[in-house]
């Protein structure tokens, strides 16, 4: 009799939970001014959208974000965060389980694109490469940036990470725990660190 108490509190909770948090996902994409059609959320996301910068959604897009969104040992949530004049687009029936995506120049994700729990995507390396630079005031001045594009249909593995210059090809796989330096074709598998190719499709 408890059991069915608890299920059906729990069925009732996770209920109200899933409307609060479309609303509140809501306000935060358009308080962010984020181009958006249809979408679906556990959890809500962390977006930061700098003035002068874009960030769209296709249409179909869905979110996991938190334990809730996806019970794997990952607890955090989705992050999106684009740079002042930097341009983020993702496109339809993409999906996303806990992961991050910094953009500060262009990172275009295609449609029916899948990424994996707590994969990450970046387009800078973030500071200078010099380490006279890195400890000086232009560190941020001398930062390298490239955009990064993921094609239709590729699947960016678990805990995955996606570097500036990169292209995904179409179809292609990244294997879970992979680091990607180097641009991966279409209709490939890599995986590794660094990403190496592993085989054909």
């Amino acid at each position: 009799m408890i059991v069915i108490i608890y299920k059906a509190l729990r069925k009732i909770i996770f209920w109200v939970q899933n409307r609060v948090n479309k609303l509140v996902t809501l306000l935060i994409l358009k308080g962010n001014n984020v181009g958006y059609a249809k979408f679906s959320t556990n959890g809500i996301p962390y977006v930061m959208v700098a003035r002068g910068g874009k960030m769209s959604v296709g249409n179909h897009f869905s979110m996991n974000n938190g334990i809730n969104g996806s019970p794997n040992g990952c607890r955090g949530k989705c992050a999106f965060f684009v740079d002042k004049d930097a341009v983020l687009t993702i496109g339809e029936n993409v999906g996303a389980t806990q992961a991050t995506i910094r953009c500060h120049s262009k990172i275009t994700i295609g449609n029916y694109v899948n990424i994996g729990r707590g994969a990450k995507i970046f387009d800078t390396d973030f500071h200078a490469l010099d380490p006279k630079l890195r400890s000086s005031k232009d560190d941020l001045l001398h930062r390298k940036e490239a955009p990064v594009v993921i094609k239709d249909r590729a699947f960016i593995g678990a805990y995955s990470i996606i570097l500036k210059g990169v292209t995904i090809g179409e179809n292609a796989i990244v294997g879970a725990g992979s680091v990607v330096t180097k641009s991966v074709p279409d209709n490939q598998i890599w995986a590794g660190n660094p990403a190496k190719f592993i085989r054909s499709i």
